[in-house]
């Protein structure tokens, strides 16, 4: 496979949270079309790493470039605009308004509308609301075709499964350079895991850019050709399943002692 070329460069990523150092100088790099998995026990600084990559955080040192910009400089809207978005560990969703409502939210990053537009010049809110309503409905055909035909359910009343397809379509409805999905999998049975595998990669084959955390193994070798290991802030490992299931790092420090413990993990 030729390599593609690199869309975001991680450098020296840092962060500390005053004594507890939960990044330590993390180089990453992710191609353009690629799917990376970023697989780490708890406290490894996965999830801190993504939050400095949309600016919940800020880092306390490196860099993260993205089309000439350092992601690590920039504020959460600004680095939205740059084409990033992401997915949250626990969903975060309206439970009480519709599937519909919640994919706007993602149509609406590109959709700004100011107060005078909205008193002066109703009829071009009014076609843009229509636009943003068939970005969203859009987004939902691709990734939860089933949940498109019934936009109008209640969020809440719907399983776990479906509210993260709902999280994925707010997420690509705006087209992003960079999508982020943190633990995807999380709570699913092997059945629906292999079904948000399915919708991952139907993702990734429209050439999106991925940078996926997830804990079970069978899911990450599944939608992520080259993996990066986490532990205690450090990079520790990086390379396919295969490479990464039999480094020596990763079975020491977070493996343990038997090489299979990593396929074994993989239905968990």
């Amino acid at each position: 496979m030729t390599a593609s070329a690199t869309l975001l460069e991680i450098r020296g990523a840092a962060k500390s949270f005053g004594g507890v150092q939960a990044l330590d100088g993390v180089d990453l790099h992710l191609g353009t079309g690629e799917v990376l998995g970023v697989i780490g026990p708890n406290g490894s600084g996965k999830t801190t790493l993504f939050n400095l990559l949309t600016g919940v955080v800020r880092a306390s040192g490196g860099t993260a470039r993205l089309a000439g910009a350092n992601l690590l400089d920039l504020k959460p809207w600004e680095i939205s605009a740059l084409g990033v978005a992401r997915t949250f560990q626990n969903i975060r969703l309206a439970l009480g308004q519709s599937v519909l409502q919640n994919v706007l939210v993602g149509a609406y990053r590109q959709n700004r509308t100011s107060w005078w537009q909205v008193l002066l010049a109703p009829h071009t809110v009014a076609v843009r609301e229509t636009q943003a309503v068939e970005k969203a409905m859009e987004a939902l055909r691709f990734v939860a075709p089933a949940l498109a035909a019934a936009p109008d359910r209640i969020v809440g009343e719907l399983p776990y499964a479906d509210r993260r397809r709902i999280e994925l379509a707010r997420a690509v409805v705006g087209n992003p350079r960079i999508l982020l999905i943190d633990e995807p999998a999380a709570g699913m049975n092997p059945h629906e895991t292999a079904e948000i595998a399915d919708d991952i990669l139907r993702i990734a084959a429209r050439g999106m850019s991925i940078l996926v955390i997830e804990h079970k193994m069978k899911f990450i070798a599944t939608v992520a050709p080259r993996i990066a290991v986490l532990n205690f802030g450090r990079k520790i490992a990086e390379g396919s399943y295969e490479q990464i299931r039999t480094d020596p790092h990763v079975l020491a420090s977070y493996l343990g002692r038997k090489g299979d413990h990593l396929a074994a993990s993989g239905d968990r």
